[in-house]
């Protein structure tokens, strides 16, 4: 019963000498309340029917110091023990760094690159229970949204949350990829990948990309780089005085460095110009290969001491109950 369960203030165990006194105190109380009668015969008692009430009016007593124990045991507040538990699994260490700019609110994706690329990524990692995966964000300078972890409905509820003007705008492609890459530096994984989503051409931060594709590399990180956007112009929401207008703005993805930066690391670069080619790219990098990592799975405490709580009070309801209805009147 008690299996897995540790008590936070077990000091209060020492209530249970109570129930010794208590059954005494009951002993000694009935020994002073019986009577005696002396009869000179007792054969006409010999065919009286054994009344069942003299052995079940000593419930109440059996009630109520069940309930005491229940309620000692909830006072001592049971939980469940926080453990971990150390096991291997399969899997890859994956850092998803997506851009975050302005541009990524163009609607050649739908409902926009943005939306689109963050339900496509979820999807993917919903597909990849066993991966550690970590999310890095960037626009006009890069940080981090969630560590590598295998816990996914926490990644997951931190991708949804992520929106365009999280930060300064830009596109800072080389400090994204740094900052993801930084992520997997104690990475014990036999393979680590980097998968970069963006929409267009690196145009600020303190790091190229290419030096950050050649820090990849020394690290053995390798990058899937994804151009996000159609060929040629895409349409762009801007608010005004009228209500939100379109535009036509153009396209500018430099594949080129997108190109080089997954050569330089072993990687692949891919063109997504709709939503339904973003989903086939994420599941050509869904066959990456896998490796055995070790993880390490905690458990959180829970407090366990609301059962005891309620059977002490079922108890007592019980006993009051009895005492006032089938036993009223009885010796308790």
């Amino acid at each position: 019963m008690f299996s897995g369960i540790e008590f936070a203030n077990p000091g209060f165990f020492w209530l249970m000498l109570i129930i010794p006194l208590m059954l005494a105190w009951y002993i000694w109380r009935n020994s002073k309340l019986q009577g005696s009668l002396s009869m000179s015969a007792v054969k006409g008692f010999s065919l009286a029917k054994r009344n069942g009430y003299a052995i079940l009016r000593h419930y109440g007593i059996a009630l109520r110091i069940l309930a005491l124990m229940a309620l000692i045991i909830a006072l001592a507040r049971p939980q469940s023990a926080f453990s971990w538990q150390n096991s291997t699994t399969e899997g890859i260490d994956i850092v998803i760094a997506t851009d975050i700019s302005g541009s990524m609110l163009a609607e050649d994706l739908k409902p926009n690159r943005l939306e689109a690329g963050k339900n496509i990524a979820i999807d993917f990692i919903k597909g990849r229970p066993e991966d550690r995966i970590g999310l890095v964000i960037f626009s006009g300078e890069s940080f981090t949204q969630c560590p590598l972890t295998i816990d996914h409905d926490v990644l997951i509820n931190l991708f949804s949350d992520i929106s365009n003007g999280m930060v300064e705008d830009g596109t800072a492609i080389g400090m994204g990829l740094a900052t993801a890459v930084n992520r997997l530096k104690d990475s014990e994984a036999k393979s680590k990948v980097v998968i970069l989503l963006t929409d267009g051409s690196n145009t600020t931060g303190s790091i190229p990309p290419l030096t950050a594709a050649e820090i990849a590399k020394q690290m053995k990180v390798r990058v899937y780089t994804i151009g996000v956007g159609t060929k040629g112009y895409a349409p762009y929401p801007v608010k005004t005085p009228f209500g939100t207008q379109y535009q036509q703005v153009p396209v500018t993805i430099d594949e080129g460095v997108l190109s080089k930066i997954a050569g330089i690391t072993g990687g692949k670069y891919f063109r997504a110009t709709n939503n339904e080619k973003l989903k086939e790219i994420y599941q050509q990098i869904d066959k990456l290969e896998r490796a055995k990592i070790a993880v390490t799975q905690y458990h959180k405490k829970t407090e366990r001491f609301l059962p005891f709580a309620l059977i002490a009070l079922v108890l007592l309801l019980l006993e009051f109950l009895l005492r006032n209805t089938v036993f009223k009147g009885a010796l308790t």
